[in-house]
């Protein structure tokens, strides 16, 4: 079974999603400290690392990020239920 590893940051707007994105891939910042910072999540305290998980287990339009994207690249703004996430798969098993 497929398992994946990832981190996000969650944030209430696009815009805001977007401007993070923004400051990650230009350098300015990294990805755990954006989280630490910015997301709305409990898991911003550990850089935004949700750990390891199955299909199914995360709402639809995150897994479809995370079962089908690109390792190590930025995905979003991804929006759920929740808001507006940036997410980054940092591992993924088939």
């Amino acid at each position: 079974m497929a398992r994946a590893r990832a981190r996000h940051i969650l944030v209430p707007t696009k815009e805001a999603c977007e401007d993070l994105k923004s400051q990650i891939e230009a350098g300015t910042t990294d990805f755990a400290s954006s989280a630490r910072e910015h997301s709305k999540c409990p898991s911003g305290k550990q850089g935004g690392d949700l750990g390891e998980f199955g299909p199914g287990q995360m709402v639809k339009e995150f897994d479809d990020v995370v079962f089908s994207g690109d390792l190590g690249a930025v995905h979003g703004p991804v929006k759920t239920q929740f808001g507006y996430h940036l997410i980054e798969i940092t591992h993924r098993t088939e």
